[in-house]
């Protein structure tokens, strides 16, 4: 089916949504730890949540940099996606040694793999800093003072919690300004890759299938945490299932879900579609053509391109759907009337007027006036770290050529003054991706800036001043071809050497990449300090407002937006109604078969050679892939998937594409999120890939 006609009937699933009543939203929400509907879910599913289990599942679940994963054994050893550590992955591989095509098995400790770069982030526990953050806002502050004041007080509780307890601290805003929370969370910078299945075996079907059901991946992977050079001994973990789930079983999913906007208001929600939206989806969309075009030319472009074109692939459906979802005058109809709902509240109390009747316009405004310049924002890469890198220079040289430049210049100023990511206590981690050891092909780096230089000459035009200062008279091929040739930024020593040199090395730097990165970074500068002055700054006081607004009228019990930081969501396995037919809540290792078979075992449906050579070895009615109703987004990746006795069920690697709605609202009737089933996990690992050491591990 097209992806139109299936966002056809998942936008009809949203307007039967709109009539139902609130029971229908039950299993709604991704809900902090310190913060669960323990009220709800026991009267929906007669489960008693009790602190001491909170804090089991807290301390068995860990972070990635860009999803989640869990502990499953005593001895370190950590459940996830292999599309969270493809990167990883590839930068383990070489043109001899394809891990993505052949997959990686460890047999003993000694042949686990030290995977640089990845580290696991476990929560420890949550403080409430809401009266310090606002506090530091003192009356008559316009939206810039009380921004910097809010951003200065952060970045002072952040230090002295990293300082006194020794773990990494972030505070975490929630409801978008309404609440602030301290995270404290306990670190793990040994990591060792112990199993990956084939690449074609973790994406089964390949873009056509993502995000779509029934599915038949193995996307999973097995990794070790070590402290001292032994395997971590964690506080808890999750007891692998060999039942598996049962059809109506409820199931919990513990993780990091990246970003939703719930709490957005109209005017927020219509800029995204107008212009946000439509920017992001060019950029992708021109970086997933140059990569295709790349990878043509053979196998070892198409391994390096590879992990790129499906981070492309996957966000233009995520973004396109959320597009889609924001051009449904349902939807935007829904979250008018909820919006004026509230407003009509506020405005029946003249101390509610006062205190919060402003919000709405001044978002409205904030966001008429970010359409003028979200192009230079997207462009220029002048983002705060929450969003997405530069879309003119997307080169890992070039990241490396911002970040000395930026090193040098906020080195120099006392750390409250600072760039939040160039804050001392963010120090370790941006040297661990400045000094990164991943291999750096020139080939493939000179033909990613050509096609970002090519997309900022076609955004702005040929005859703009900031296009002919970049491109020096020259194509974006030749002036990419001039800069990868002449940086000496592929060597981590240089780079070494020139962040050890302060801000003098850097300003006397010839090197071409350094170069373009200083003579780009005030207009980037400035763009980014007008966003988040114009911008963040405005909307964090206008949200704060709407937050505390919705507090009065609801009540406490609201679960806040996705920030990346560790929730819960509850719900069932559970099928849906699709287009007038039922969708089952299961899939089978016989339908892997058969639909291989279906498309003539041509990709994206053709089958690992150890899958085809083993077919007669397993069983054709293992479960493999299910769905349930928790509340999920992006960053959930790589999530359990367990029973109210911690027993892990499954593990999440995607929803289907009604789901993607689900960044701007939540139906129960069709969203679903996507598991790979743990007997499934069982069954290859033994009689696929003869990881019985492994397999006994999970199990014993």
């Amino acid at each position: 089916m097209s992806l139109t006609k299936l966002w056809r009937a998942a936008l009809a699933a949203l307007l039967l949504a709109a009539t139902l009543p609130p029971a229908a939203l039950a299993d709604e929400g991704m809900w902090p730890f310190n913060n669960l509907p323990r009220a709800e879910i026991k009267r929906r599913y007669g489960f008693e949540v009790t602190d001491d289990w909170v804090r089991r599942v807290q301390s068995a679940t860990v972070r990635f940099p860009n999803g989640t994963g869990s502990f499953v054994s005593p001895e370190g050893l950590v459940l996830t996606n292999y599309h969270i550590i493809e990167e990883a992955v590839g930068e383990l591989s070489t043109a001899e040694r394809d891990l993505a095509k052949t997959g990686f098995i460890a047999h003993s400790r000694a042949e686990e793999l030290k995977m640089p770069g990845i580290t696991l982030d476990r929560l420890v526990r949550i403080e409430d800093v809401t009266a310090r953050v606002t506090g530091a806002v003192k009356a008559g502050m316009s939206d810039v003072e009380a921004a910097s004041a809010r951003q200065a007080e952060i970045g002072r509780i952040e230090a002295d919690a990293a300082k006194t307890s020794g773990m990494r601290a972030d505070v975490v805003t929630l409801y978008q300004g309404g609440a602030y929370n301290l995270y404290f969370y306990k670190r793990y910078t040994d990591v060792r890759l112990v199993f990956a299945p084939e690449f074609q075996a973790a994406f089964f079907g390949g873009d056509p299938d993502n995000f779509n059901f029934p599915r038949y991946c193995l996307d999973m992977a097995l990794v070790r945490a070590y402290e001292g050079g032994a395997p971590a001994r964690p506080e808890n973990h999750f007891r692998w299932s060999k039942r598996g789930p049962r059809e109506g079983e409820m199931t919990f999913v513990s993780g990091s879900p990246g970003t939703t906007q719930r709490l957005n208001t109209v005017a927020h929600l219509e800029f995204l579609r107008d212009t946000g939206l439509p920017l992001i989806v060019r950029a992708l969309e021109s970086r997933r053509d140059s990569l295709k075009k790349y990878m043509a030319g053979g196998e070892e472009q198409t391994r390096r391109g590879q992990n790129e074109l499906n981070y492309a692939e996957n966000f233009i459906k995520v973004f396109k759907g959320h597009a889609e979802g924001l051009r449904d005058k349902t939807l935007i109809e829904r979250k008018r009337q909820n919006e004026a709902a509230l407003r009509a509240f506020v405005e029946a109390d003249p101390r509610r007027r006062k205190e919060y009747g402003d919000a709405w316009d001044s978002i409205a405004r904030a966001r008429r006036a970010l359409a003028s310049y979200e192009r230079d924002r997207r462009m220029l890469g002048g983002l705060s770290l929450s969003d997405y890198s530069s879309s003119a220079f997307n080169s890992a040289l070039f990241n490396y050529a911002r970040t000395l430049v930026r090193l040098a210049a906020e080195g120099a100023k006392p750390d409250a003054e600072r760039l939040p990511e160039y804050v001392d206590a963010r120090r370790p981690g941006l040297e661990s991706a400045l000094y990164s050891t991943a291999p750096v092909y020139e080939e493939f780096e000179r033909m990613k800036l050509a096609a970002s230089l090519a997309l900022m000459r076609d955004v702005y035009g040929a005859e703009h001043t900031l296009v002919a200062r970049v491109l020096k008279g020259r194509t974006p091929e030749a002036r990419a071809a001039e800069l990868i040739s002449g940086t000496r930024l592929k060597d981590v020593a240089f780079r070494k050497e020139l962040a050890a040199g302060g801000r003098e090395a850097v300003a006397a730097s010839k090197d071409p990449l350094i170069v373009l990165a200083r003579e780009v970074d005030a207009e980037a500068r400035e763009v980014r300090r007008r966003y988040e002055e114009e911008v963040i700054g405005v909307e964090r006081t206008a949200y704060g407002k709407i937050a505390r607004a919705l507090f009065e009228k609801e009540g406490t019990g609201l679960y806040p937006d996705a920030t990346f930081t560790p929730r819960l969501s509850y719900g069932a396995v559970k099928g849906y109604r699709e287009n007038g037919r039922t969708v089952g809540p299961f899939t089978y290792f016989a339908g892997l078969y058969e639909r291989a078979a279906r498309h003539g075992n041509k990709f994206p449906y053709n089958l690992a050679p150890r899958w085809a050579e083993r077919k007669s070895e397993v069983d054709l009615k293992a479960p493999f892939n299910f769905v349930t109703t928790n509340d999920i987004v992006g960053g959930n990746s790589g999530s359990p998937t367990f029973n109210r006795e911690m027993e892990l069920v499954g593990l999440i690697f995607d929803g289907n594409i009604q789901s993607l709605v689900g960044n701007f609202h939540y139906d129960e009737s069709v969203n679903r999120a996507i598991s790979v089933d743990s007997r499934g996990m069982l069954e290859a690992l033994r009689k696929v890939y003869g990881a019985r050491e492994v397999a006994d591990e999970l199990t014993r």
